[in-house]
């Protein structure tokens, strides 16, 4: 069991979530390609050499991307930043994802899929992990690439503020 295995593996002191959204990838090089950029998936189901399952908890954020190709180039360039929901929540569906999210961050096309990959980098560069930032702030990003504008950095105060309205509410 490597150690990846061990931090999922089910532990008496903690229950199993009661629901999971589970997030299927695919791998065929140059072809079609679904990766998880950030997130803390609790389980992991292995397919076949190509394919594989990832299961995320009630509430945990995930960035899914999804990339594909044919013989005259890049058909499908796109990011989704997804916050797992649980049984008896609204949610949308998305492709992959079952049974779906609350989508917080939808983008379509290389340049704007490197936007966001620039801005997890640099959420990352605080020394955040981007699944623990606001909601509200992949929620902006995603606005403000929708008009071509340039959303704002996410920042330690903001990062701050956040987990403290948090921990506040009930």
């Amino acid at each position: 069991m490597t150690d990846r295995q061990a931090s999922r593996a089910p532990s008496s002191s903690r229950a199993a979530p009661a629901h999971l959204t589970h997030v299927e990838l695919v791998w065929r090089e140059k072809q079609i390609e679904h990766w998880i950029r950030f997130g803390r998936d609790v389980e992991e189901r292995i397919l076949d050499r190509r394919r594989r399952i990832l299961s995320f908890p009630v509430g945990a954020v995930f960035a899914f991307v999804r990339w594909a190709a044919n013989d005259f180039g890049t058909v499908v360039s796109r990011i989704d930043i997804v916050r797992a929901v649980g049984a008896h929540e609204p949610y949308q569906t998305l492709p992959f994802v079952r049974p779906g999210g609350d989508i917080l961050l939808k983008v379509n096309g290389w340049p704007s899929v490197e936007s966001v990959l620039i801005l997890i980098d640099a959420i990352e560069a605080l020394g955040i992990d981007p699944a623990d930032a606001a909601p509200d702030y992949w929620r902006h990003v995603h606005n403000r690439l929708a008009v071509a504008d340039t959303p704002r950095r996410y920042t330690r105060e903001q990062h701050r503020a956040w987990l403290l309205r948090r921990r506040a509410a009930p």
